[in-house]
């Protein structure tokens, strides 16, 4: 997990971007790092997840993040077997735990790259 975090720590993104504009640049920073990823998984029915790293999960939030949701939604992603590990990438700041279902979980806040408080 530790060099898809790494790769994806390089991402300078602009402010305004759409979510699928963060999803392309989390994909141009993995393919250049060459790290393998798909798009839109489908871990389990009605349980898709932005993109997968292998075993390494990575779920890109846009703008306020509702962080009972998004604990419900990476709870979901966890108790799937063929995720080990999660990536939450969002704008801002939210407070997560450092494990959910027993697996690791780490926090990329893009707003924090900016150099910037917003």
């Amino acid at each position: 997990m530790e060099h898809i975090f790494n790769a994806l720590s390089a991402l300078r993104a602009p402010l305004q971007q759409g979510e699928y504009d963060l999803h392309r640049l989390v994909m141009d920073a993995l393919d250049a790092a060459s790290i393998p990823w798909e798009h839109e998984v489908r871990l389990a029915p009605r349980c898709r997840i932005d993109l997968m790293c292998g075993s390494v999960g990575v779920e890109i939030k846009r703008g306020a993040v509702d962080k009972a949701r998004v604990l419900q939604q990476l709870s979901r992603y966890a108790a799937c077997p063929q995720v080990t590990a999660l990536i939450l990438v969002t704008e801002k700041t939210i407070p997560l735990p450092h494990a959910i279902g027993g697996k690791p979980v780490r926090l990329l806040c893009l707003n924090r790259l900016w150099g910037i408080a917003l």
